[in-house]
């Protein structure tokens, strides 16, 4: 299954006063990346939540390499970095024109009612998914 790259178009209110993209959207922008790959991937978040399972940022990295400015239109490449069943670090490569601007990683876990839970064990469709996409 291939999953295609996510395009979010920088606004006005997302550059600072240089006009540069604000470095805090870059995690926005992953998240929309993140969200639009579930769904490509045939498992959205209402899906999870509707089954009870939330899936929590443990952490972020973010290496900004280029600047993005006002109405530049950043393609973000989502993939799966490693897979365990109780995590999934995703990958986010995010180029303007072909140059690379940032290179991030989001670590999640998988709770439901709080607790963790083993994907491979819970949400056995979903795992299987991620794993060969990760592959």
């Amino acid at each position: 299954m291939e999953i295609r790259p996510y395009r979010h178009e920088v606004k006005y209110y997302e550059c600072d006063r240089m006009g540069i993209t604000h470095h805090s959207n870059y995690i926005r922008f992953m998240e929309e990346a993140r969200v639009d790959w579930m769904d490509q991937l045939g498992f959205g978040f209402e899906k999870m939540e509707a089954e009870g399972v939330v899936s929590p940022v443990v952490s972020v990295e973010c290496r900004y390499r280029q600047p993005s400015t006002f109405k530049d239109v950043i393609e973000i490449t989502v993939t799966v970095a490693e897979t365990t069943p109780l995590k999934v670090i995703f990958a986010y490569t995010m180029t303007v024109t072909g140059k690379t601007i940032c290179t991030a990683t989001s670590t999640h876990c998988f709770l439901e009612n709080g607790r963790p839970i083993s994907l491979e064990k819970r949400f056995q469709e979903f795992y299987k998914r991620v794993m060969q996409v990760g592959k």
